[in-house]
């Protein structure tokens, strides 16, 4: 048995880690590695990179890594200076000297503001990139830690602030605190001093719950009264996509919103706008505008749709600001944006006419808090080849025409003179119509073209096409870059994803699969010529096409990867997948998830040869335990096989780190492809 994998610590754990890690890098450390890594970190720490800044009262915040700094420094610029990186920035906090000083690997996560006092921050420090999080807080007007502040310990946590000496805080520092799932369910009203457990108890969400979380509307948000109630809002999360909303009403009751579990929301003092994730009440994945008045006796009132869905449309991103409703819809994988004026009463949306070219556009709001009495939205917009732009969304004045003011550009990371990007279609087994996009490099020969796939498929997460300076070396190296938008995802709506839930998992890899396909058939490449990567779900997306689909890939690159179907509940962040899979407890979703469970759907080398496969992991990693990966690659190992395995000693789930670190580890899979599928 190969269960020992699943203990960190045991001396036969430690022994094949090491020799599998000794192993990747005699194969993957060349002369070639070495200048993608390079060409990476100087990418990661040039000067002149695109800053989308916060501003926290008088001053504009951002944060920077650099060569001096690979784990970077939070700095700030007066808020009327342009933030030009030429700019005078001053240095607030310096991670590579805080981690120093503690003798500990801390990875800067963001930083939650005061509304009270926006010169207080509590910091979110990762531990060595892991779910683990510290808060500390932190004054940037002196630019010191607070002596006597906030100082939570590591665990899965967040915070609100509830008053200018008090958060809410959510933090799993016990069991009592935690669901099964090991994130935080019990919110308490913390104070300065006070240890989480003995912090009086403002919320709970069930054992059985994923998770729990509090958000504070106050007053100063929309300008009111100093005397007027705070709104009080908590979120259960019941499984992951399945949520309610909470409010404390005006006796001091906690009241659940009348509104779907399955439904994604936003809210201020006065609406309330969510996206429906079944047809309930309304169309799937239509938009909803909902009047909110919190604490009235029916806390919600009229509703009316802003955005119903047709066919290859979704809804992206929406936010609620103080006086606006803001989305962005996904029309057949191009954007589009749309405001409405809360306050012209029956105004419906209007569409803002976007730059030509984005095949990307997101949004958020320009200061960390709503206190400044402005709405400000700065707009990023981006594509395969077209680098990061900002612009400047000013919606101060209701009378005037909203307007996106270009403010920067990011660098080009690579020559894209002579490269193109394409979406095309592949058709599933079922039929569906699957959307991918492919970029091509400049040159390249037909039936020959070396492909890296990417998907991810689960979670209703969506994929969009982003500017990436490592896709860009794998483009100006001669290969071609496709994403797929495979059901699971939600890049075609909330049905789009639940299609591929549970029982209907195959369908996802179906999908994948049918791209690699495409590509044969149109005559671009050929199956030794393409290679699968993804993480995470992704990372059991491309192990499934290693075991099921072997013939039609000329190498796997699998990051982080679920891979035990049958004890991924065993793990504490497990349990919240079972929603998505399946529940190993229960006989017949064991049995089908068995037929596709990569570790157990491994085959003797006698009888199928697989395509080469590097796998990688972290050994903080306490999202997806890293002993999913050892026992794929041992089990591998023992049915014949010679699979490449590194296993790297921090980052987390989510490869944070230093920027060499961040480098290697793209370098480490790029080395591997050039030494499968470009070499022929």
């Amino acid at each position: 048995m190969d269960l020992f994998l699943e203990t960190d610590d045991d001396p036969k754990t430690i022994a094949f880690v090491a020799e599998r890690n000794e192993h990747s890098d005699r194969g993957f450390r060349t002369p070639e590695f070495e200048k993608d890594r390079n060409a990476l970190k100087a990418m990661i720490e040039r000067e002149d990179r695109l800053i989308v800044p916060t501003r926290r009262g008088r001053w504009l915040f951002d944060f920077h890594r650099s060569k001096s700094n690979p784990l970077g420094i939070w700095r700030r610029l007066p808020a009327d200076q342009e933030p030009r990186p030429e700019a005078a920035w001053e240095t607030v906090f310096d991670v590579d000297a805080f981690c120093k000083q503690e003798g500990k690997r801390w990875i800067y996560s963001g930083a939650i503001t005061s509304p009270y006092e926006p010169t207080r921050v509590l910091l979110i420090l990762s531990e060595g990139g892991s779910d683990q999080l510290r808060l500390v807080e932190f004054d940037t007007e002196t630019k010191t830690i607070v002596d006597g502040g906030f100082d939570t310990p590591p665990a899965r946590a967040h915070a609100a602030w509830i008053g200018p000496d008090e958060i809410a805080y959510f933090g799993s520092v016990d069991e009592f605190s935690a669901t099964r799932s090991g994130w935080p369910r019990v919110g308490r009203a913390l104070k300065r001093g006070v240890r989480p457990q003995d912090a009086p108890i403002l919320f709970e969400a069930g054992k059985d719950d994923v998770y729990g979380e509090a958000g504070i509307i106050d007053p100063l948000f929309w300008g009111g009264k100093p005397d007027e109630r705070k709104i009080e809002v908590f979120t259960i999360g019941h499984e992951i996509g399945k949520s309610s909303l909470h409010v404390r009403d005006a006796g001091g009751n906690i009241h659940r919103l009348d509104l779907p579990t399955e439904a994604d929301t936003d809210l201020n003092h006065t609406h309330l706008l969510w996206r429906a994730k079944t047809d309930e009440r309304h169309p799937v994945g239509s938009l909803i505008l909902q009047d909110f008045t919190p604490f009235g006796s029916e806390p919600l009132g009229k509703s009316r749709v802003l955005f119903t869905p047709k066919g290859g449309q979704s809804v992206s991103q929406f936010s609620l600001l103080k006086t606006w409703a803001v989305f962005v819809v996904s029309d057949r994988m191009v954007p589009k944006f749309f405001l409405l004026d809360l306050k012209k009463p029956d105004a419906a949306p209007q569409e803002l006419p976007l730059p030509a070219g984005l095949q990307t556009v997101s949004f958020r709001l320009l200061d960390a808090d709503l206190t400044l009495g402005e709405e400000i939205l700065t707009v990023v917009g981006q594509g395969f080849l077209l680098p990061s732009t900002t612009y400047r969304l000013d919606l101060t004045d209701h009378s005037a025409r909203p307007e996106l003011v270009p403010t920067g550009s990011s660098p080009a990371y690579f020559d894209a003179e002579g490269m193109r990007s394409e979406l095309f279609e592949a058709i599933s087994e079922d039929g569906t119509k699957v959307p991918y996009h492919i970029v091509f490099p400049k040159s390249w020969t037909k039936g020959e073209l070396p492909v890296l796939m990417y998907g991810y498929g689960g979670f209703a997460v969506p994929l969009s096409p982003v500017y990436s300076g490592a896709y860009g070396l794998w483009l100006g190296q001669g290969g071609a870059f496709v994403q797929a938008y495979i059901r699971g995802g939600g890049e075609l709506g909330p049905d789009w994803h639940k299609t591929a839930k549970g029982k209907g998992r195959h369908k996802a890899f179906e999908d994948f699969v049918a791209v690699a396909r495409d590509l044969v058939k149109r005559g671009y490449t050929k199956p030794s010529r393409i290679a699968c990567n993804g993480g995470s779900n992704g990372g059991l997306l491309t192990s499934v096409m290693l075991t099921r689909y072997p013939k039609d890939f000329g190498a796997v690159w699998i990051g982080v990867p679920v891979i035990d179907m049958s004890r991924f509940h065993l793990f504490p962040a497990g349990k919240a997948w079972m929603d998505e899979y399946g529940n190993p407890e229960v006989a017949d979703e064991l049995d089908y998830m068995l037929t596709y469970s990569p570790l157990h759907q491994v085959k003797p080398a006698s009888e199928v040869t697989y395509p080469p496969v590097y796998i990688e992991s972290s050994t903080n990693d306490d999202r997806v335990h890293p002993s999913h990966a050892r026992r794929f690659a041992k089990r591998l190992i023992d049915a014949g096989h010679q699979p490449f395995f590194r296993e790297y000693g921090s980052g987390g789930h989510g490869g944070a780190g230093d920027t060499t670190e961040m480098a290697e580890r793209w370098a480490m899979g790029a080395s591997f492809l050039r030494q499968t599928i470009m070499a022929g």
